[in-house]
C-alpha cells in the first residue's frame, strides 16, 4: 500500500524533485561553511599580524629596563671634619638601590657649598645623601650648629612630605630625603635637647597627616611633646611622665598605641590617648583604646604592668610575622622575650652583662627570628650567643677577645632560609697579648650551614663611628658601610665613608675551624659556598 509520507516507485517524478531540492540545499550549506572558514582564517592571521606588529614596535620604542651599575666598593673622604653616630640607609634617588644619609660638621662640603655661603657660623652641620651605587653626592644641606640627634625612616604612607627629623642648635628641622629640601623648621622644645626617640603616631590634629612625638628623659623624669607632622607646630603642651626613660611605641592588636616606660620597678605601658588628653583636651578621641590592656591599668596612674624588674636597660621589637611584634628586654641579669599581645613571658636567658643591643637573624630554618646576644664574660673576653627565637635555648656560641671600638653583631638574610652573621673581635689564639688592641680587631662571617667554620677578615683599623650591613637592592647587592673619624666626638679629623660588598673579602679571608665536624669540607669548598650566596629580604 502507498503511504502519504514517502514517494513510491509509482511516483518517480516526485522523488526526483525532492532529491534535487536536497542536493541544492546541501551545496548551499557547504558553500556557506567554506566561506565562513575562509573569513575565520583571515581574521586569525590578521590578529596574529597585528599582535606581532605591536610587540615588535614596542620592543624598539620602549627600551628594556637597565639595572643600576654599582661599584663593588667606594670611599668618600672629608678632611678637617667631624661626624656623629648616625647613618641612615634610605631610597633617596630614583634608582632601585638604597642610598646613604649621614651628618658632618665641617667648614665646606664641596666647592660651592660652604657655611659662609649659607650665612651660617663656621664650622656648621651638613646633612648629606650619597648614592649607594657609586658614592656620588645626591644633595647637601647646611644647617646651624650644634648637632644633637637625627632620625630617618620613621614610617611610610603617613601623608608626611618629609622623611628625616634633625635636632640641631635650638631648632628642629624636617628634611625631604629625596631632595634635601627643608619642609619645616621649629624652635627646639625646652628639656628635649638630648638624644631622644622620635615616635611616629596617628593624626591628632585632623589634617590627615600623621604626627610625631618627641620623648626626652633625664635622671628624674621623662617629657613628651606632640608635633604636627605637616607643620611642626606643637600640639598642646608638653607632658611630664612619671618614669626615668621611655623606650618605644607599641601598637596592640586592637590598634591602640602605648608608650613603653621604664620605672624603678619595671617596664610599663601608658596609653597614648591618656598622654594626648593631658597635652590637649579632646584630641584623644582620634586614638583607639584597648579594653584588654586597660583592664590591667592602674586606676591612679594609668600604667599597665608589662615586666617587673629594677634593671631594665633595653627594649627591642622582635619584628617578624604577627601582630603585634614580641618585645625583647635586656636587664642586668637576663634577656627575656615577652608576647607582644598578652605580655606573658615566652622565655628567659640568664646572662651576666650584655655589651650591645641584641640583633636578629635566622640561624635555623623555622622562619622565626633568632636572637644574637653579645655577652661580657670578663678578662677582656666576650661571648657571642645565638638564641633560638622560639625557646631561648643556645643554638651556637663562640668566645672572642673584646677589641676596642668593635661594632655590634648584625646579620643579612639569604635565599637559603638562613642568615649570614657578622661579628667583630679577635680569636683568643690569634694574639700573644692578653689585652687586645684596636689593631687586633677583625670581622668574622658565620654561615649556619657550616656552623663549625668562621671566615676571618682583617678590616679597617680607623676609629669606627658607626657600622651598618644591609641589602641595598631587592634580592641582591648585600653590602656594609663604615663611617670612621675622630675618636672624641666633635674633634676634627679625616672622616671616611666606606662601602664594601659583603662578599668582597671572602676570597682573601682566613678559614677558621672552631669545633669538631667542620673538617669534611675543604677551605676551597667553604670559600666557594660563601661566594655562591644569594641574599633576600626577610
Amino acid at each position: 500500500m502507498e503511504t502519504t509520507d514517502h514517494a513510491t516507485e509509482g511516483d518517480p517524478l516526485k522523488r526526483g524533485e525532492e532529491a534535487t531540492e536536497l542536493k541544492k540545499k546541501s551545496c548551499k550549506e557547504v558553500l556557506g561553511l567554506a566561506k565562513l572558514t575562509h573569513w575565520r582564517t583571515a581574521v586569525f592571521f590578521f590578529s596574529l599580524f597585528l599582535c606581532l606588529t605591536i610587540v615588535f614596535a614596542f620592543s624598539f620604542v620602549l627600551p628594556c629596563p637597565v639595572r643600576p651599575q654599582y661599584l663593588v666598593s667606594w670611599n668618600r673622604t672629608f678632611p678637617e671634619a667631624a661626624t656623629f653616630d648616625f647613618l641612615a640607609i634610605e631610597a633617596a634617588s630614583s634608582d632601585k638601590v638604597l642610598d646613604v644619609l649621614f651628618v658632618l660638621k665641617t667648614r665646606e662640603c664641596g666647592v660651592n657649598n660652604t657655611c659662609a655661603d649659607a650665612g651660617l657660623p663656621s664650622p656648621c652641620v651638613f646633612v648629606l645623601a650619597v648614592d649607594g651605587t657609586d658614592g656620588e653626592t645626591l644633595w647637601e644641606r647646611p644647617l646651624h650648629p650644634e648637632f644633637h640627634w637625627a632620625q630617618c625612616g620613621l614610617e611610610e604612607n603617613t601623608g608626611r612630605t618629609w622623611d628625616c627629623l634633625l635636632s640641631h642648635s635650638d631648632q628642629i628641622t624636617a628634611v625631604d630625603k629625596h631632595t634635601g629640601e627643608i619642609k619645616w623648621q621649629q624652635p627646639q622644645l625646652s628639656g628635649l635637647h638630648s638624644t631622644v626617640p622620635v615616635l611616629s603616631i596617628p593624626d591628632l590634629d585632623g589634617d590627615k597627616v600623621n604626627d610625631v612625638a618627641l620623648v626626652g628623659s633625664d635622671n628624674t623624669q621623662t617629657q613628651l611633646a606632640f608635633l604636627s607632622g605637616k607643620t611642626g607646630d606643637q600640639i598642646g603642651s608638653t607632658v611630664s611622665l612619671n618614669s626615668t626613660e621611655a623606650h618605644l611605641l607599641h601598637r596592640t592588636k586592637e590598634g591602640s598605641h602605648y608608650v613603653l616606660l621604664q620605672t624603678d620597678t619595671g617596664l610599663y605601658g601608658l596609653a597614648l590617648w591618656r598622654i594626648a588628653a593631658k597635652a590637649k583636651e579632646g584630641i584623644e578621641v582620634r586614638l583607639k583604646k584597648d579594653k584588654h590592656w586597660e583592664k590591667n591599668a592602674s586606676s591612679a596612674t594609668g600604667l599597665v604592668p608589662i615586666y617587673e624588674s629594677d634593671s631594665v636597660s633595653q627594649v627591642v621589637r622582635k619584628e617578624e610575622r604577627g601582630d603585634p611584634p614580641n618585645l625583647l628586654l635586656v636587664t642586668s641579669t637576663d634577656v627575656v622575650l615577652l608576647n607582644g599581645k598578652t605580655r606573658k613571658l615566652l622565655w628567659r636567658f640568664n646572662t651576666s652583662s650584655v655589651l650591645s643591643e641584641p640583633s636578629f637573624g635566622h640561624f635555623n630554618k623555622d622562619d622565626v627570628l633568632d636572637v644574637v646576644v653579645e655577652e661580657d664574660v670578663g678578662n677582656y673576653t666576650k661571648r657571642i650567643v645565638i638564641l633560638d627565637g622560639k625557646s631561648g635555648v643556645v643554638l651556637w656560641q663562640v668566645s672572642l677577645l673584646s677589641c676596642p671600638n668593635s661594632p655590634r653583631p648584625t646579620a643579612i638574610h639569604t635565599t637559603n632560609s638562613v642568615s649570614v652573621f657578622v661579628f667583630w673581635g679577635m680569636m683568643p689564639t690569634a694574639t700573644n697579648s692578653s689585652i687586645p688592641l684596636m689593631s687586633d680587631r677583625h670581622s668574622y662571617l658565620l654561615l649556619p650551614l657550616y656552623s663549625q667554620v668562621l671566615l676571618e677578615s682583617t678590616n679597617v683599623l680607623d676609629h669606627i663611628i658607626t657600622f651598618k650591613a644591609t641589602l641595598l637592592e631587592r634580592g641582591r647587592h648585600a653590602a656594609y658601610f663604615l663611617l670612621t673619624g675622630q675618636e672624641a666626638e666633635g674633634d676634627e679629623d679625616t672622616v671616611v665613608l666606606r662601602k664594601r660588598k659583603l662578599k668582597q673579602d671572602v676570597p682573601h679571608s682566613k678559614v677558621l675551624r672552631i669545633g669538631s665536624g667542620g673538617e669534611s669540607e675543604s677551605n676551597e669548598d667553604i670559600i666557594e659556598a660563601f661566594q655562591r650566596l644569594r641574599f633576600s629580604e626577610e
